[in-house]
């Protein structure tokens, strides 16, 4: 089986696998800020770290789902809209993973604390350590862009879809002299008597 053969399978799994990873990441650590005062670190999640990162993953989640079973202009609004995504999240991600500032801690700082400005969160907090989490998802990203490129560049070429979804007048069926029970649903769905 070539590799256009399975591109769909490939390409859905790409945005639920990098979805996946975005919903769970969101829970977890992504910053600890240590503080001046030797009080005790504050552990920051990736969704407060990140506002966008549970709404987005979300949505790629959905458009993982929404990709195994439209037709092929859809299939390319789908992938355009998961790579917007990836690109997105992607450039919110690298500054946590590469140079993390008080802006993705403030919230929590601020909730812990009490203080709030950017003045007061500084005067207390002396580092900001990154867990492997912001990588996680980093890497994640970079697989959500992948998918939704391939998705994108392979669309045309999928089989299509099972008769259950498709919504035309005349099924698969018709001509063909033999109906199976899924056949005869389809037709009371479209109203017509299949025992005629």
């Amino acid at each position: 089986m070539s590799i256009l053969e399975r591109a769909r399978p490939i390409a859905v799994l790409g945005l639920l696998a990098a979805g996946g990873i975005g919903v769970l990441s969101a829970t977890q650590t992504w910053l600890t800020a240590t503080r001046h005062d030797g009080g005790a670190a504050i552990e920051v999640a990736g969704g407060a770290a990140l506002p966008l990162l549970s709404p987005l993953s979300l949505a790629v989640l959905a458009l993982g789902a929404v990709l195994a079973i439209v037709g092929p202009v859809l299939r390319r609004i789908v992938a355009i809209l998961a790579a917007g995504a990836g690109v997105l999240l992607a450039w919110t991600t690298a500054p946590i993973v590469f140079a993390p500032s008080l802006s993705a801690v403030a919230s929590t700082v601020t909730e812990t604390t009490g203080l709030a400005g950017v003045d007061a969160i500084a005067g207390i907090v002396d580092t900001l350590v990154p867990s492997s989490w912001p990588v996680v998802a980093l890497i994640g990203w970079v697989v959500l862009i992948v998918a939704a490129l391939f998705a994108l560049i392979t669309a045309g070429r999928w089989r299509a879809g099972g008769r259950r979804f498709r919504t035309d007048e005349h099924g698969p069926h018709h001509g063909e002299g033999t109906v199976d029970a899924i056949d005869s649903w389809d037709d009371l769905s479209r109203g017509s008597d299949p025992t005629r």
